[in-house]
């Protein structure tokens, strides 16, 4: 198991060391194993580009992620794309912090990973739903 941060974009990424250990939590609360996994933070220029070749969708997003492993497995291991660009615009509009916007778009990631769909109004609501378990777990985790 390894989880990696990659900085296409720089920013300043807190306790590094309690992100992993959180997610490796969160992962195994879902029943999963945490395999290999890359967090890349980058510009909204730089995912639009994977949006359009990977995904063939012309606008710009929060998050796009990666699953390495195709077949219904315990392990997850991928790659979750997050532009920084758009986490600052979306803190700003939500009027809250950029580092809880932040860790709320690594859980969502990691939540696609897991299986978890946000393409209906119901599935939706329960990536949301989880998202803030996740959240709150987290502040509580200090």
């Amino acid at each position: 198991m390894a989880i990696h941060f990659f900085l296409q974009k720089f920013i300043l990424l807190k306790d590094k060391r309690r992100l992993k250990i959180f997610i490796k939590k969160m992962i195994e609360k879902e029943n999963h194993l945490a395999g290999n996994l890359s967090f890349i933070f980058c510009t909204d220029t730089f995912l639009l580009d994977i949006n359009k070749r990977f995904l063939k969708h012309n606008d710009y997003t929060d998050v796009i992620t990666f699953n390495y492993l195709e077949t219904e497995s315990k392990k997850i291991s991928g790659e979750v794309y997050i532009s920084t660009d758009r986490v600052e615009e979306n803190a700003q509009k939500f009027k809250i912090s950029f580092d809880n916007e932040l860790h709320r778009v690594m859980i969502h990631g990691i939540l696609h990973l897991l299986g978890y769909q946000d393409n209906t109004k119901t599935k939706k609501k329960i990536m949301r739903e989880k998202e803030d378990l996740y959240l709150l777990l987290y502040s509580e985790s200090i």
